[in-house]
């Protein structure tokens, strides 16, 4: 009788507890939200730099889709998306609080959101891959009629998972650090490109002198921080929290010697078993990850040499690039570089932000060529990178690999970005158009610009 009673007692105890866990556990969401929002009042009356995209981003709202903001941490993609919602009902919740990964009741999320925004049509999730499986629940959410707008800082965990449960449901916006257009903006810089004087333009140039040192970061644009401290701890910041810890990984310091490599090589080639012998991996195999991972990061992005042949394409050594100038300039041990390898690396980011398809080749001579694009099926253009062509011998390098590529490729349509040189000439038979780096950025794609 006594153990009978017993175990009633025990019984009860267990389900008081239970209960008690559970309005705990929605006090404590609930409180987390009410806090969240405070942070998204506060940021919703805040000026911004409106971003090239934002209409459009708008505009996309009138659909059912997910809104899916996918880019590096601190572009901005969080006020982008605030912005993109801006007189908008929404909710709002930042999986990057600790305190709301630790809940695994979902339903008691919702809950709370509704008690705390009531009807709101419009659901905010922020960095969402930190969220166990939340490709799930956001495919619930859609279901339940919730318009969702979610943002992400790992690319291929989120491409993943929404080809997986998302197929077609989706709509994707990629958020980069300031593009030149938006700096200038952010100078309060207003740039006529039909009608300027010499003194508009030398100013024009300074600036562009400067976002190639400092990049488009908006912390560092609006000079709330120190470029060089605040970039580091960024790119820190995001191996250990995007990477390390989200891959158990055992050896950091071996991450962290390849992302130096990388970045501070930015605009150069690179094979997966040069990088084991150079940094002593164990294997080729772990080195193939640890690139992968830097790339799924938002902390490198590489590009394939050109050939009509995959196989070729595959084997070949790939080139690495930055998102942003900033981070090569901090990174690079001797800046003097390089404006030239600056200036490449910020084409590189421009045409992926333009959505180009591009490759570099490499001609069976070694010649290069810094930027295959193609435009068509099978239309492509040639882009040379250089920052000054008054020398001679740097004139006959740039315009010799152009003209090898074009005759190995079949490809008629070259050019060269230069810092401020601007006009056509004839090499070889073959005319190349030289055109200022400045106005190729403040106009729009290269197809464009054709005379």
């Amino acid at each position: 009788m006594f153990l009978r009673e017993l175990e009633l007692v025990f019984v009860h105890f267990l389900t008081y507890t239970a209960q008690n866990s559970r309005i705990l556990c929605s006090m404590n969401v609930k409180q987390i939200i009410i806090s969240q929002k405070e942070e998204r009042d506060i940021l919703l009356t805040r000026d911004y730099i409106p971003r090239e995209s934002l209409t459009s981003a708008r505009n996309s709202l009138k659909n059912d889709l997910i809104k899916v903001i996918v880019g590096p941490r601190r572009a901005g993609k969080s006020v982008f998306a605030l912005q993109m919602l801006k007189d908008f009902n929404f909710a709002y919740l930042n999986f990057d609080d600790e305190r709301l990964l630790a809940i695994r009741d979902y339903d008691e999320i919702l809950k709370a959101l509704k008690e705390v925004y009531g009807e709101a049509p419009y659901l905010l999730l922020d960095e969402i891959q930190n969220l166990e499986a939340w490709e799930l629940w956001v495919s619930r959410l859609q279901r339940r009629g919730f318009k969702v707008v979610i943002t992400g800082s790992n690319s291929r965990l989120l491409s993943r998972e929404l080809a997986t449960h998302l197929t077609g449901r989706y709509q994707s916006f990629s958020l980069y650090p300031f593009s030149f257009r938006e700096f200038l903006t952010a100078r309060n810089f207003n740039f006529d490109l039909s009608m300027h004087s010499r003194e508009t333009l030398g100013t024009l140039l300074n600036y562009l002198h400067n976002y190639l040192e400092i990049g488009g970061y908006p912390e560092v644009v609006l000079g709330k921080v120190d470029p060089r401290g605040y970039l580091r701890t960024l790119v820190d910041s995001v191996l250990f929290k995007d990477i390390v810890r989200r891959y158990n990984l055992r050896f950091a310091k071996k991450l962290s010697d390849l992302a130096l490599y990388l970045l501070s090589n930015a605009s150069g080639r690179f094979s997966y078993t040069k990088l084991k012998n150079i940094l002593s991996f164990r294997s080729v195999h772990t080195v193939e990850n640890y690139v992968k991972y830097l790339e799924e990061a938002f902390v490198i992005f590489v590009v394939e040499r050109f050939s009509p042949k995959l196989k070729e394409r595959f084997k070949s050594p790939r080139k690495v690039y930055a998102y942003d100038t900033g981070v090569v300039a901090t990174f690079k041990s001797r800046l003097a570089a390089d404006y030239r390898i600056l200036m490449e690396n910020l084409v590189a980011i421009e045409l992926l932000r333009r959505g180009k398809e591009f490759f570099y080749f490499q001609a069976k001579d070694g010649r290069e060529v810094d930027f295959v694009m193609k435009e068509g099926l099978d239309s492509y253009q040639l882009i040379q990178v250089s920052y000054d062509l008054s020398d001679e011998i740097t004139r006959k390098r740039e315009f010799s690999a152009l003209i090898k590529a074009s005759r190995e490729l079949g490809v008629k349509d070259l050019w060269i970005l230069s810092w401020e040189d601007e006009g056509k000439t004839t090499y070889k038979g073959l005319q190349i158009l030289v055109y200022p780096l400045w106005k190729w950025l403040l106009q729009g794609p290269i197809s464009e610009l054709m005379p």
